[in-house]
């Protein structure tokens, strides 16, 4: 058995997410605690009894999903459960932050100022309004890229999202994101929807965050991860620490190639994915792009006792 630990992205925030985990084990409390101290703010506080309107702000769920996926891991650690049991590490999206800081490549406090700055720039790279994103379903990432391309028409609109073989994610200007809307429908999607999202993520219009994440990951120590990193922009695996801060600044505007790196992971011999944090989205698009894996959701000190008889 060959097991992948993933960790999910923006989406999956929920008031409430690991304080059963810090309340059951000192080992995710210190997690929580060493984020609050790296932020010099109670986040922890926010993500256990704020506003889930604040939570969802980017520049506080980047950190608190991150956290929470921390948390999660440190339980299993605690169990003698630990990284050594698996092959890749891999995350959506802000959740490769939380894989490269399970591997050992970034400390958790480094990892913890990077979303924070990574959340504010996203945020501020594009006034609100002017982009937009839609999810299209039931087309395939070649017609949905398509689609993008004609929308386009001198705007900017792209595939930034290939999630699983039914559903895809477009990015881009407003103006260009609604006539993606219809020629997506047009061309046979069952449904095409706008996101709840404040900001145009995975496309070019996230340029000035790219930029502001390459000035900032130069001054942060990465090493080599104890188990390689599946990329979103290269569906491959990566150990190199140099290569990795390329890839995550690439990333920004790059596709999250979700899909790729799933059956990347599954043709290396990959029979399992733990999804470690907050919700089970990871868990339901990789069903259906791997029907024959095993998926289990690590949230909750009942998922961590259940890993025990695995």
């Amino acid at each position: 058995m060959s097991i992948a630990f993933v960790f999910p992205g923006q989406g999956a925030q929920a008031i409430g997410m690991g304080q059963a985990l810090a309340e059951a084990y000192p080992a995710a409390q210190q997690v929580f605690d060493e984020v609050d101290d790296a932020l010099g703010e109670k986040l922890s506080t926010l993500i256990w009894t704020g506003e889930i309107e604040a939570l969802t702000l980017t520049e506080n769920a980047q950190p608190a999903l991150m956290a929470t996926s921390m948390a999660a891991l440190a339980a299993m650690q605690a169990e003698g459960i630990g990284l050594d049991r698996a092959s890749f590490v891999a995350g959506h999206s802000l959740g490769e932050y939380a894989a490269l800081c399970a591997a050992g490549a970034v400390s958790l406090g480094d990892t913890s100022r990077l979303l924070r700055i990574r959340g504010r720039a996203m945020q501020a790279a594009v006034p609100v309004g002017q982009g937009a994103m839609a999810a299209v379903l039931g087309l395939d990432a070649d017609a949905v890229d398509r689609v993008a391309q004609e929308a386009a028409q001198g705007d900017v609109c792209q595939l930034a999202n290939e999630n699983d073989p039914t559903q895809n994610v477009i990015s881009g200007s407003a103006a260009a994101v609604e006539r993606a809307i219809v020629l997506a429908k047009e061309a046979g999607a069952k449904r095409a929807l706008p996101l709840p999202v404040s900001a145009p993520f995975h496309c070019a219009l996230m340029q000035p965050a790219a930029d502001e994440m390459a000035r900032a990951l130069e001054d942060v120590q990465f090493n080599d991860p104890s188990v390689p990193l599946v990329a979103n922009v290269l569906a491959d695996a990566v150990s190199d620490a140099t290569r990795i801060k390329a890839l995550l600044v690439e990333q920004v505007t790059g596709r999250v190639r979700w899909r790729s790196s799933v059956e990347y992971m599954v043709a290396q011999g990959v029979t399992e994915f733990w999804e470690i944090g907050a919700g089970k989205a990871l868990s339901g698009m990789i069903r259906r792009i791997a029907k024959e894996t095993t998926c289990r959701a690590v949230g909750t000190p009942a998922d961590v006792a259940a890993l025990q008889d695995v």
